[in-house]
């Protein structure tokens, strides 16, 4: 919920999503998770011109609109301590489809997510990881092509692809997953799929940041306010 501009993070990257038509979103909420319950249950108020009757019933009647009318938002409570595989597991029984998209809450990018699905569906194979570059403090993919063989624990990073997020997954992910807390997402099941020949990498060669320090955010909001935001595609 930091924010870039005068809209959190979260919002930024729910747009990149909505521009390609993306607009069913489930958020895996923990620590503070209420926090963006009530931002969404507070959603029209908070974006719209609006007159309040408070002799009335607390009436409210809105004067302007939003664009985000069309998103449908699904808040699921995954538990404050749980990790990624956990929590994922824990959204199951919201997603119908056979393939989604995931992404995680601190990063933005460019990424032409109408090509990410394209290269997904090329493949057949269970996920598609969007590889990014460069290197710094993330895991390193080792590739084969276009395909991940190996995950590499951060310290051990090298001049090559890491993880940026923007996942597609086949629904066949839930069978590697547990509702254990201890569940990771990285850690165990991504690495058993790579080994499967099953984890793709999309290499994404634009623009990629995410929000980690105050130096982050700073340049974050820079770009933003300097109307220089390359993830601003909507």
């Amino acid at each position: 919920m930091v924010h870039i501009g005068s809209r959190p993070i979260l919002w930024h990257i729910m747009k990149i999503y909505s521009a390609y038509g993306f607009r069913d979103f489930i958020l895996c909420l923990g620590y503070k998770g209420e926090i963006i319950k009530d931002y969404f249950l507070n959603y029209e108020v908070l974006n719209c011109d609006f007159s309040i009757e408070l002799y009335n019933g607390k009436k409210v009647t809105l004067h302007s609109s939003h664009e985000e009318k069309n998103w449908r938002v699904t808040l699921a409570d995954t538990g404050e301590t749980a990790l990624k595989g956990a929590r994922l597991k824990r959204v199951e029984k919201y997603i119908d489809d056979d393939t989604f998209l995931m992404t995680y809450g601190d990063g933005v990018a460019d990424v032409d997510l109408e090509k990410l699905v394209d290269f997904h569906f090329s493949h057949g194979k269970l996920v598609t990881i969007t590889g990014i570059n460069p290197v710094s403090r993330f895991g390193e993919l080792k590739l084969q092509g276009n395909k991940v063989v190996k995950l590499v624990e951060k310290e051990e990073f090298g001049k090559s692809f890491v993880s940026g997020g923007f996942f597609v997954f086949g629904r066949g992910i839930f069978d590697y997953l547990t509702d254990d807390n201890e569940c990771d997402l990285e850690i165990g099941p991504l690495e058993r799929i790579a080994e499967q020949g099953e984890l793709m990498v999309y290499k994404h060669k634009g623009f990629w940041a995410c929000m980690d320090t105050m130096r982050d955010m700073d340049y974050l909001n820079r770009l933003w306010n300097g109307q220089n935001a390359p993830w601003k595609t909507w």
